[in-house]
């Protein structure tokens, strides 16, 4: 660690290693030119000391042991055969080209990723297609390739308040600043913390969930 709390991993290889990321005093920093394989990632962070930029992480484990919130820069890494354990919530993952032009922002990819063992909460995927991902199951719920299915989503039985929420969000319109991009491929929610913050059950979730195959829950 520098005289400015930086810990800073770039430009090698790292293979089989646990590597704790738990000191809050402590930017974490990796990449650019970072490769990890086969190794087990301990977060217990937030999202402000951890930085990712254009690193590889290949079949490697993400343990968060402290919720990571409202996290962008998973969209600068490349994941690859990856498994996320803990909770998510307001993070982007995968290709997300018009987040900015810097290089950073153009090496963003997911593939064969697993997420069964994590809960998420107003997640983002970008890229082509989300069917090499696995999500979790219920309480939390993913709506698959949303911005082509948009009329179908939009005509479930959803409850009324995350309805209009749900349609906004949809919406293509050059106005309407609270959009999805174009390269959304899935939204995953956590059914409790949705019916908290809009003061609805759980359960009113599901007559929307039951009648269409393209939500996993």
């Amino acid at each position: 660690m520098d005289w400015l709390g930086n810990v800073i991993f770039e430009d090698r290889e790292i293979e089989n290693e646990r590597l704790e990321l738990t000191d809050k005093e402590a930017n974490y920093i990796l990449g650019p030119n970072l490769t990890l394989n086969n190794c087990t990632l301990v977060l217990k962070v937030s999202a402000r000391g951890l930085s990712l930029n254009r690193a590889r992480f290949i079949n490697c484990t993400f343990e968060v042991k402290q919720e990571l919130k409202n996290y962008q820069q998973w969209i600068t890494a490349s994941l690859k055969g990856c498994r996320f354990k803990g909770r998510l919530s307001g993070c982007d993952f995968g290709h997300w080209p018009e987040y900015g032009k810097e290089p950073e922002y153009q090496r963003g990819s997911i593939e064969d990723c697993d997420f069964s063992e994590a809960r998420l909460d107003a997640c983002r995927f970008h890229g082509d297609d989300p069917r090499s991902l696995q999500f979790p199951k219920w309480p939390c719920f993913t709506l698959l390739d949303p911005i082509r299915r948009a009329d179908e989503l939009r005509d479930l039985p959803w409850p009324k308040v995350f309805g209009r929420r749900l349609t906004s969000m949809l919406d293509q319109s050059p106005e309407n600043r609270y959009k999805h991009p174009r390269s959304t491929i899935a939204l995953s929610y956590y059914a409790p913390a949705e019916a908290k913050r809009l003061d609805i059950t759980e359960e009113a979730f599901k007559a929307a969930l039951e009648k269409c195959d393209f939500i996993v829950y």
